[in-house]
């Protein structure tokens, strides 16, 4: 059986309900069933954690899904906030054995190591700003994407503990002009990715 740990990042803060997450977590949880083939754990950070149980989470899993908003450009605090805590928990616990690099040649091999070789990972987003802010020259992000801009260094983050990236998905205009149509169709179309995506 393939094993499956899907982390939710949303939360409640401010205006936020960190609904739209949950949405997400609770498809993972009905299309990662045993019948499949999956095992599959879940962590909700907004409900607490212990750090080294976090740590034999992803030690255990095959695939990790991360699903957050996004807020001022990165992540929400506490994902932050279990990030620190679980990452520095997993030093020579089983996620990374050091930074990678040799003291006789400090200059090279930065970011080599990680301890989850042959395990992958994938990242669910979500923004108020919408897709064209990406897209369209002129808008705010200036033709970059959200892969290649604002989640840069949380890609690099993951290559740090040696995950192989599985292409994710983003979901745009969340808060300003979202209806319950839209919410049904992010639905449908993040069921569809998850078939696409695991049914091969």
């Amino acid at each position: 059986m393939k094993k499956i740990f899907s982390i939710n990042g949303g939360q409640q803060f401010a205006h936020s309900g960190g609904a739209f997450n949950k949405i997400l977590t609770d498809l993972d949880q009905q299309f990662f069933a045993k019948e499949r083939g999956f095992e599959h754990q879940v962590t909700h950070i907004d409900q607490g954690y212990h750090a080294e149980d976090e740590v034999g989470k992803y030690v255990w899993a095959d695939i990790i899904i991360y699903h957050f908003p996004v807020w001022w450009f990165s992540m929400p605090h506490k994902m932050k906030k279990y990030i620190d805590e679980v990452f520095t928990a997993g030093h020579r616990a089983g996620m990374y054995y050091s930074d990678g690099r040799k003291r006789s040649n400090p200059d090279i091999n930065y970011g080599k190591g990680g301890a989850l070789d042959g395990r992958k990972y994938l990242a669910t987003s979500s923004w108020n700003a919408p897709e064209t802010a990406f897209t369209l020259p002129g808008e705010f992000f200036q033709q970059t994407s959200v892969d290649d801009g604002v989640l840069f260094g949380f890609h690099r983050m993951n290559a740090f503990l040696s995950l192989e990236r599985i292409q994710g998905i983003h979901f745009h205009d969340l808060e300003k002009n979202v209806t319950d149509q839209q919410i049904s169709a992010y639905k449908d179309q993040y069921l569809s990715f998850l078939e696409q995506t695991f049914s091969t």
